[in-house]
């Protein structure tokens, strides 16, 4: 007999839609309707992962220490570098203590626990899990989820160093120190659940590799960069016996982008030469500083930054507006500031919004090129690459050979969405 797990999806008035979920390997007692006339359903997983970041004073010894460098000559270099080792340390220490914290809160409730490293976080972990903690800041955050694949999974972000990271994607820090008061309220279900949409990714062409180099525990140089791409190429090829695949079919890269995706030649002062179709419409040469594709979680990130305008630019043009019209209004600070506010906002979109928000950094238009809309809410964004050495970047982290020939098709499913909590302060 199987055993089913029940999850309440949504609220009509005093009554719930209820989905049966049939093979599932143990009972999930969720819920998404906080109704006054429902009572709460709590969530309490019996298997938890709780996948941490590497910390700055981690990384500068792993990165030193095959060198041969004792923990004095690690001190000395990090102040010839302007950097603290103490500092370091010190961070770290409250990093570990937090991780720690979570782990012990967590025991106490009889929870089983898995701590991993991020750079052993893998499918089989996520596979053992009924839930995964985020152990770091936003960017571990994206690392976790860009590896879960079902919805019905939930990651919980816990940032590890309030003071030191913002932590948009996580819990509000005061549940960094008040963990347990966090998982008093999940197990009592007041909490409601977000569903993040998420970007896939289709991939296929000439001379193609969909085989990722991790950028989450690295800092390359371009050079680095690309002998990384070059050798997991090779490793490709070695594997399959194959040289290049011509027109493969298309291919699901197993992976799934929270926040946005970059496509744009590794080296940043060159143009990036692509041929573009947003929603199945007509292909367009362009040339910029790459394309950013980004979902509503995203909107408040990178995609914010290439598109807000600054009060300086706002009250230029409006002084040139009021100019060429003849137009009497006052250009004071409190007027241009809702000016600009009220555009910035306008940037920032639902991460349950099933659209994505391309934008084409610095086109370049002449008589070649043509940019018809430099920015844009689209469902399906098609990118042929015709760079010369290009690369896709998945939420600054895993980053795909794009060169001439590859073509990434950029897309949304429901089945994608991201399965995240919900704490009021």
């Amino acid at each position: 007999m199987t055993r089913r797990s029940v999850v309440n999806l949504a609220c009509l008035g005093s009554r719930a839609v209820t989905l049966l979920y049939k093979n599932s390997p143990r009972p999930l007692h969720i819920s998404l309707c906080n109704s006054s006339s429902q009572p709460k359903a709590g969530f309490k997983p019996e298997k938890v992962a709780v996948v941490t970041k590497t910390t700055r004073y981690e990384f500068e010894q792993q990165r030193y220490r095959y060198a041969g460098l004792s923990e004095e000559d690690l001190k000395q270099l990090l102040a010839m570098k302007g950097s603290s080792y103490s500092g370091l340390l010190e961070r770290h220490n409250i990093h570990t203590n937090n991780v720690e914290h979570i782990v012990r809160s967590l025991r106490r409730e009889g929870i089983e626990v898995r701590v991993v490293k991020r750079g052993e976080y893998d499918e089989e972990v996520v596979r053992w899990a009924d839930a995964i903690i985020s152990a770091g800041g936003d960017g571990t955050m994206l690392l976790v989820a860009s590896k879960v694949l079902s919805k019905d999974k939930p990651v919980v972000g816990v940032n590890t160093d309030p003071e030191r990271s913002e932590g948009h994607l996580c819990l509000p820090v005061r549940y960094t120190r008040a963990f347990p008061e966090a998982l008093e309220k999940l197990f009592r279900g007041d909490f409601r659940w977000l569903w993040r949409q998420r970007i896939r990714l289709h991939l296929e062409g000439t001379g193609i590799n969909p085989t990722p180099v991790d950028l989450h525990e690295q800092q390359l140089s371009l050079e680095q960069h690309n002998q990384a791409h070059r050798i997991t190429t090779m490793d490709s090829q070695r594997r399959t016996g194959t040289l290049h695949e011509s027109f493969s079919k298309p291919s699901l890269l197993p992976i799934r982008s929270l926040n946005e995706i970059f496509i744009g030649e590794s080296l940043s002062s060159r143009a990036s030469y692509y041929e573009i179709s947003v929603d199945d419409g007509q292909w367009e040469k362009q040339k910029s500083s790459g394309l950013s594709i980004c979902t509503g979680t995203g909107s408040k990130a990178w995609s914010y930054n290439i598109n807000k305008l600054a009060e300086q630019a706002v009250e230029e043009v409006l002084r040139i507006g009021k100019s060429q019209m003849g137009l009497d209004f006052p250009l004071n600070r409190e007027f241009i500031e809702k000016v600009t506010d009220e555009y910035n906002e306008s940037l920032v979109f639902s991460p349950e919004d099933q659209r994505l928000l391309f934008s084409i950094r610095e086109p370049i238009v002449n008589r070649v090129f043509s940019s018809s809309r430099q920015r844009g809410f689209a469902s399906k964004v098609c990118v042929r690459s015709r760079c010369w050495d290009a690369c896709m970047v998945v939420d600054g982290g895993t980053s795909f050979e794009f060169n001439d020939g590859a073509i990434a098709t950029i897309s949304m499913s429901e089945e994608d969405q991201l399965r995240t909590v919900v704490l009021e302060n």
